[in-house]
C-alpha cells in the first residue's frame, strides 16, 4: 500500500499526487493507493493518516510525503517502521511555516484554508531529529527548489538513498520521469 501525503496548502490534486494515481491505476493497483485530503492542523493530519494504514504491515506499506507531507512522513516511518518516499521534503518546517499563520486559499482551489498559531506547537511534536534506518528512505530533492534548502534534506537523510536533481523547482515540474522510480522503491514493479 501506498499512502501520499500532500504538503502544505496542496491536495492528493497536485501534480505528484495525480500522476502517483495514474500510474497506480494505469498498473491495475489503484486500491492499493491512497491520498487522503489533510486538515491544516498537523494533529490531525496525523491521526487521519494513521487511521487509513491501520492494521497495515509494514512490510506493505510506504509513504510518500511531498513537502510538508514528507515531515509526516518521516514521523510516520519511524512510529511504523515502514518505508518512505521524500520528494522535496520539509526538514524543519517551524522556521517555514510561522509567516503562513492566518487565512489563505488551498493552491487547488478558492476553499479556505486557516493555518493556526497552536499549529506550530504541533508541528515541533513531531519532530524526528535523526532517522534511525536510512535503508528505509529514498530521498527526491531538487536543487531549484524555491522554497526549500536540498542542501538540509540531503543532510538530514544521510545514508538513505537519494537522488538529487539538478535544477527543477519545489514540486519538481518533471516529476513524471520519476514517477516509476519512486514506485520501484514503493514495490511497485512497472509494467
Amino acid at each position: 500500500m501506498i499512502l501520499y501525503l500532500h504538503g502544505f496548502r496542496s491536495s492528493p490534486l497536485s501534480m505528484k499526487g495525480r500522476l502517483l494515481s495514474e500510474r497506480m491505476a494505469a498498473l491495475g493497483r489503484s486500491a492499493d493507493y491512497v491520498a487522503p485530503q489533510l486538515p491544516a492542523s498537523p494533529k490531525l493530519a496525523i491521526e487521519q493518516a494513521f487511521a487509513l494504514v491501520d492494521g497495515v504491515p509494514a512490510d506493505e506499506l510506504t509513504i510518500v510525503g511531498s513537502s510538508l507531507g514528507g515531515y509526516y512522513a518521516t514521523w510516520m516511518a519511524e512510529r511504523l517502521g515502514c518505508r518512505a518516499v521524500l520528494l522535496n521534503p520539509a526538514v524543519t518546517p517551524l522556521k517555514n511555516l510561522e509567516q503562513h499563520v492566518g487565512v489563505t486559499t488551498m493552491f487547488h482551489s478558492d476553499e479556505p484554508f486557516e493555518f493556526k498559531a497552536e499549529y506550530i506547537d504541533e508541528l515541533r511534536e513531531l519532530a524526528v531529529a535523526r532517522i534511525t534506518q536510512p535503508s528505509r528512505y529514498f530521498l527526491l530533492a531538487a536543487t531549484g527548489d524555491e522554497v526549500l534548502d536540498w542542501r538540509d534534506m540531503v543532510a538530514h537523510y544521510a545514508g538513505a538513498r537519494q537522488h538529487v536533481i539538478e535544477g527543477s523547482d519545489h514540486g519538481i515540474s518533471e516529476f513524471a520521469d520519476h514517477v516509476d522510480e519512486v514506485l520501484a522503491f514503493c514495490g511497485v514493479a512497472a509494467a
